[in-house]
C-alpha cells in the first residue's frame, strides 16, 4: 500500500567532469537495511574522484527516487538534481522511501510511519554509503516534507556533512496545510472543518474521517492520522535553530506551496544558514514565466523542461565549499 493517498506538500557513474554536458551513465543500485527488508536507491557517481556525496530526501507522499508520484508530478526533478550535481561533482544517491516502490518489502504498511522511521532510514543510509564510497560524512538534500526529515536527522544521525533545504516548510505541516487550503477561494466552506481536524491533530486526538466534508477524508484517512499526529508535532524553525552543522536554504520564488517566508523563517531561526532564493522556481524546482497556476502545475507534468538555473550551481558551490 502507498503511503498517503493525499499529498501533504505536492507534496550511476558519472563519466562527465564538473561544468561539462556529457552524457552520464546510467546509476548503479544500492540498498540499506530496513526494519523488515531493503531500502532501495540510486547511486550516481561524479566521475572516478567521486567527489562529496548528498543522500537526497524525498518530500511527502508516494514520492519515488526521482521525484516523481502517481498524483501528479512526473517533473523527475531528482533525477534531474543528480544529474546536474554529478556534473558539478557531487555524487548523490535519491532513494525509494521505506514501504514504497522498490523499498515495498522493508515495511508491511507504508502507512504506519512516522518522521522518527525516516530519520531511521536516514541514519542507515548515510551508514551504508559512508561503508561503499568511504566518504567521511554524507551531505542531506531534503525537498519539501524532506527537509523536515533532513532537520530532525541532524539531531540525531552521526556522519553528516550539513544540509540542504530545497522549498522546505519553516512552520509546523498543520499551519502550512491551512494555508494552502486558503489558497484557493473554492475550499471557502472547507476551512472550519479543515481548521477542526488539523487542530484536534495537533493536539494529538485523531479525528472521525467520516464526519469529514467528501472532500477531506483523503487528506486525513485514518490510516496516514498517526504519522500526520507526528510531524504535526514537529516545528523546522526550531529544529533549523538547534542545527550546528552547515545549512543551505534553497526557496523558489513561484512556489504555489512553500512560500518564500518559510524560507525566511527557517533562516531567521538560524542566522548562520545561507539563503539561496530562485526568483522564477516552482516547487518541483522548474522554472515558470508567469503568474499563472494552470502553468506551474502544468510544469509538475514535464520531465523534459529543465531545473530552474542555478539550483544545481547554488547546491554544488555550497557542498564543494
Amino acid at each position: 500500500m502507498m503511503k498517503r493517498t493525499a499529498t501533504m506538500l505536492a507534496c550511476a557513474i558519472a563519466l562527465a567532469t564538473p561544468g561539462h554536458a556529457e552524457p552520464l551513465a546510467e546509476g548503479i543500485a544500492i540498498e540499506a537495511p530496513g526494519p523488515q527488508g531493503p531500502l532501495a536507491g540510486t547511486m550516481l557517481r561524479a566521475g572516478q574522484g567521486l567527489g562529496p556525496v548528498a543522500l537526497i530526501i524525498p518530500g511527502s507522499g508516494p514520492t519515488d527516487r526521482d521525484g516523481n508520484n502517481p498524483y501528479g508530478v512526473k517533473a523527475a526533478s531528482y533525477r534531474q538534481l543528480a544529474e546536474a550535481l554529478a556534473r558539478q561533482g557531487v555524487s548523490t544517491v535519491r532513494i525509494d522511501k521505506r514501504g514504497m516502490f522498490a523499498s515495498a518489502k522493508a515495511v508491511a504498511d507504508a502507512n504506519a510511519v512516522t518522521v522518527g522511521d525516516y530519520v531511521a532510514d536516514t541514519a542507515a543510509w548515510v551508514q551504508v554509503i559512508r561503508q561503499q564510497t568511504g566518504a567521511p560524512c554524507v551531505w542531506l538534500i531534503g525537498h519539501s516534507e524532506g527537509g523536515l526529515v533532513a532537520l530532525a536527522a541532524a539531531q540525531e544521525v552521526e556522519g553528516l556533512c550539513g544540509l540542504v533545504l530545497v522549498a522546505a516548510p519553516g512552520r509546523p505541516l498543520g499551519d502550512v496545510i491551512k494555508a494552502q487550503l486558503r489558497a484557493n477561494p473554492a475550499n471557502a466552506s472547507l476551512l472550519e472543518a479543515a481548521d477542526a481536524a488539523i487542530d484536534s491533530l495537533v493536539a494529538g486526538r485523531k479525528v472521525d474521517a467520516a464526519t469529514l466534508p467528501l472532500p477531506l477524508r483523503g487528506l486525513f484517512n485514518p490510516a496516514v492520522q498517526g504519522f500526520l499526529i507526528d510531524v504535526f508535532a514537529r516545528d523546522p524553525a526550531k529544529l533549523a535553530a538547534d542545527t550546528k552543522l552547515p545549512l543551505l536554504i534553497v526557496q523558489g520564488g513561484k512556489d504555489l506551496q512553500v512560500p518564500l517566508a518559510d524560507a525566511e523563517r527557517l533562516q531567521a531561526a538560524n542566522p548562520a544558514a545561507s539563503l539561496s532564493v530562485l526568483p522564477n522556481a516552482n516547487h518541483v524546482l522548474k522554472d515558470v514565466s508567469g503568474e499563472s497556476p494552470a502553468e506551474n502545475q502544468a510544469a509538475y507534468l514535464n520531465p523534459d523542461l529543465p531545473l530552474s538555473p542555478g539550483l544545481a550551481e547554488a547546491i554544488a558551490a555550497f557542498i564543494r565549499r
